[in-house]
C-alpha cells in the first residue's frame, strides 16, 4: 500500500512537469505509465467540460498503451524518450482508426497515421486523444460546429487562440505533457503566447506535413508536403524548452519516400553560454503597434537579457521593408488557402477588395491573379530569405512580439475581417495578428514562442525568438536560457 501511495503522490506532483521529467519518473519507477495516464484522464474528466480542449478522447486505447509500456519496462525494454508519457495531438493530424475532423469533416476516420503521429508513438508516447481546432485550422480561435468552443484556462471568457488552441489549453491546464500542432499564420506561436507555453514553429520542410488536414482528406500531397510556394509547418507545444528540443528530434527528418536519399540532423545551438549570444530585437512597429501591457512584459525580458551580458541590437535587419513583407505574406498565405475557399468566400473577398480593404485585396488577388503574380511574390520571398540569412551571419537570433495583444474575448463573427480586438490604446483589426507572424512564416525560418511574464490583468505574454534557417535548436536553447533568468511556464490558478 505504501508503494501505491508514493506512486500516487509522484503522479500528482508531475501534472505540470515537463514531458522528459515524466518519462524519467516512469523509467525510475517513481510512477507507472498506468498510474500517470489514469490520473491525467481523471484530470481531463474534471476539467475538460469547462475547457473543451479535448474533442475525441481515446481513454481505452490510452490505458491499454500505458499497460503495454509498463510491461515493456518490466522486461527491460525502453521504447524511446517519451516511453509511457501521456501526450495529445491536434485534430488536424490523421490518426489511424480515430475520428480526425479538422473541425470540418465529422465522419472522417483515417486508415493510417500521419508521420508525426507515427513518430510520436514510436518514441513511446501514450496518445490521450485529439484536441480542438477551428474549421480547416483557419482562425486564431478554436471553435467549430462539430465540437463547439475551446476556452482559455487563464480566463474562460477568452480564447486560447488557434488553430492549435485545444493543444495549448490542454497543456496549460495540466491535461497533457506534450502536444503536436501546426502553424501557417501563428497557429502554434499565438496559442503558446495566449496560454503561457513554449511553442516551436519549425523550419519549413524539416518535419513531414503529410497527413495534415488541410488539404482535405483524399487530396494527393507531395511527398515532402511542401514546395517553394508553401508555408505551413508542424511543430510541438510544451511546458519547457527541453521538451521542444526532444520533440523536434523525434518529429524531424524526411518522409519515408524522401528518406531513400535524404537525412536530417538537428544542428547544435550556436552558443554554449547566454552571454555569448548576439541578438537583434524589435518590440514595436508603426505598422502594428504593440499594446502597452504586452510591450512592458517583453521590454522587461529584453532588459533581463541585457543585464546578463547578452549583446543586443535594436531594429529590423538593414534593407528589410516590413510593409512589403506583410503585403507579400498576406498574398501568399491567402494563395495557399485559395484552393479550399468556398464560392461565397471568394465573393466576399471581391466585395472587400472593392472597398479598398487590404485584406480583401489580398484575398481577391489570391483567387484571381495569374501565376505570374505568384511567381513575382515568390521571388520577393526568396530575396527576403537571402536578407535574413545574411543577417544571421552576424547575429544568432532575433526577438520580436508574438502578438500585439494577450488573449482576447471570444468573437466568432463572420467574415473574420469584421472582428476587432480591444486594447488599451483602442480597437484593432483582427487581421493585424498576421503582422508579427510574417518574418518566420514568409521566410520559412524557425521561431520559438517562450513565456515572458504576465500582464497586470494576469494574462500570459510570450516572446517570439526567430532563429537562423535550419538551426532550430538555437531559438529553443535561447528560450530555455531565458527561463533561467525570468522563469518559465507557470500553471494558471485553479488547476
Amino acid at each position: 500500500m505504501a508503494s501505491v501511495d508514493r506512486a500516487a503522490r509522484a503522479g500528482t506532483q508531475l501534472h505540470f512537469a515537463a514531458a522528459l521529467d515524466a518519462a524519467h519518473a516512469i523509467r525510475s519507477r517513481q510512477v507507472s505509465s498506468v498510474e500517470l495516464t489514469g490520473q491525467i484522464l481523471q484530470r481531463i474528466e474534471a476539467n475538460n467540460p469547462k475547457l473543451n480542449a479535448f474533442v475525441t478522447l481515446m481513454s481505452g486505447d490510452a490505458m491499454e498503451r500505458a499497460r503495454h509500456a509498463d510491461d515493456a519496462l518490466a522486461r527491460g525494454q525502453w521504447w524511446g524518450p517519451l516511453h509511457g508519457v501521456p501526450c495529445s495531438v491536434k485534430d488536424t493530424y490523421e490518426t489511424a482508426g480515430v475520428r480526425t475532423t479538422a473541425g470540418a469533416f465529422p465522419d472522417h476516420v483515417p486508415e493510417q497515421d500521419a508521420p508525426v503521429v507515427a513518430r510520436l508513438k514510436s518514441a513511446g508516447a501514450v496518445i490521450l486523444g485529439k484536441t480542438n481546432v477551428p474549421p480547416m485550422a483557419a482562425d486564431w480561435q478554436s471553435y467549430n460546429e462539430i465540437f463547439g468552443v475551446t476556452n482559455n484556462p487563464w480566463d474562460l471568457a477568452r480564447t486560447p487562440a488557434g488553430s492549435s488552441g485545444g493543444e495549448a489549453a490542454a497543456l496549460a491546464a495540466g491535461l497533457s505533457f506534450l502536444g503536436i500542432g501546426s502553424d501557417i499564420g501563428g497557429s502554434i506561436r499565438i496559442p503558446a503566447h495566449f496560454c503561457g507555453l513554449y511553442g516551436h514553429k519549425a523550419t519549413l520542410g524539416i518535419i513531414p506535413f503529410r497527413g495534415h488536414i488541410p488539404p482535405p482528406p483524399g487530396m494527393p500531397q507531395h511527398p515532402l508536403a511542401m514546395s517553394v510556394g508553401d508555408l505551413p509547418v508542424a511543430g510541438p507545444l510544451a511546458r519547457s524548452a527541453s521538451d521542444l528540443k526532444i520533440a523536434l528530434e523525434i518529429l524531424g527528418g524526411p518522409d519515408s519516400n524522401d528518406a531513400i536519399a535524404y537525412r536530417w540532423t538537428l544542428p547544435q545551438p550556436r552558443r554554449s553560454r547566454l552571454a555569448d549570444y548576439r541578438i537583434g530585437y524589435l518590440l514595436d512597429d508603426p505598422l502594428c503597434p504593440v499594446s502597452a501591457p504586452v510591450k512592458n512584459v517583453l521590454s522587461n525580458a529584453v532588459e533581463a537579457l541585457r543585464k546578463s551580458g547578452v549583446k543586443l541590437e535594436e531594429g529590423w535587419p538593414a534593407g528589410l521593408d516590413p510593409g512589403q513583407q506583410i503585403e507579400t505574406y498576406r498574398y501568399m498565405i491567402f494563395a495557399a488557402m485559395a484552393l479550399f475557399m468556398r464560392p461565397e468566400d471568394v465573393l466576399q473577398a471581391r466585395a472587400s477588395a472593392a472597398t479598398g480593404d487590404p485584406v480583401g485585396k489580398a484575398l481577391d488577388l489570391a483567387v484571381t491573379a495569374p501565376h505570374s503574380v505568384f511567381a513575382e511574390a515568390n521571388t520577393r520571398r526568396c530575396a527576403s530569405l537571402a536578407l535574413w540569412q545574411e543577417y544571421f551571419r552576424t547575429h544568432d537570433a532575433f526577438l520580436l512580439p508574438t502578438a500585439f495583444t494577450p488573449a482576447f474575448a471570444h468573437d466568432h463573427r463572420l467574415p473574420m475581417e469584421i472582428r476587432t480586438i480591444a486594447t488599451p490604446e483602442g480597437a484593432r483589426s483582427y487581421m493585424d495578428l498576421l503582422f508579427w507572424m510574417t518574418p518566420a512564416t514568409l521566410n520559412g525560418l524557425p521561431a520559438t514562442a517562450a513565456p515572458a511574464g504576465l500582464t497586470p490583468e494576469g494574462l500570459p505574454v510570450g516572446l517570439q525568438i526567430l532563429g537562423p534557417y535550419l538551426e532550430d535548436a538555437t531559438p529553443i536553447d535561447l528560450a530555455g536560457r531565458l527561463a533561467d533568468l525570468i522563469g518559465g511556464f507557470q500553471p494558471p490558478k485553479g488547476y
